[in-house]
């Protein structure tokens, strides 16, 4: 499967098991977008940033801090599932492409690529004191679920 497609109007899977989510073809692309939609309903601010085309930090590799001394980084399709459905926007990536995407709050550049190497153990460039999510370091957030 190279394109992923669910219009937004497609209700949640439920009753699914861990292998069926994350080892299915899509690789857990699907389950991203639709936490991304749950999210947007938990967290309306959260959605309106991604609304405003910025790229927050989340549980995927992808997201930017303001304090990156970095203009530009490689991303997960995860992580861009998970912003279209914050966005409230259908799923619809194609695994055969690259997307680039620029923050609209730090002007980042983030390339979301099927290369996992350009992204995997790589850790994002913050400022000392570490920025924090949920009590956690955002920054070397791996490409396993955080969930």
């Amino acid at each position: 499967m190279t394109r992923i497609f669910r219009e937004n109007d497609t209700p949640p899977r439920v009753g699914l098991t861990h292998a069926q989510i994350w080892d299915a073809e899509d690789e857990g692309i699907i389950q991203c977008w639709e936490n991304g939609r749950e999210l947007a309903v938990t967290s309306p601010d959260l959605a309106k940033r991604c609304l405003e085309n910025e790229l927050p930090i989340l549980s995927w590799k992808g997201g930017v801090s303001s304090n990156m001394k970095l203009r530009k980084k490689s991303g997960s399709f995860k992580y861009l599932a998970q912003w279209q459905g914050l966005r409230g926007e259908g799923l619809d990536i194609d695994r055969t492409k690259k997307y680039q995407l620029v923050c609209s709050l730090t002007k980042i550049v983030v390339t979301f690529t099927p290369n996992r190497s350009k992204y995997l153990n790589k850790a994002v460039e913050s400022d000392k004191s570490g920025e924090k999510i949920n009590g956690r370091l955002a920054s070397g957030v791996s490409e396993q679920s955080l969930f």
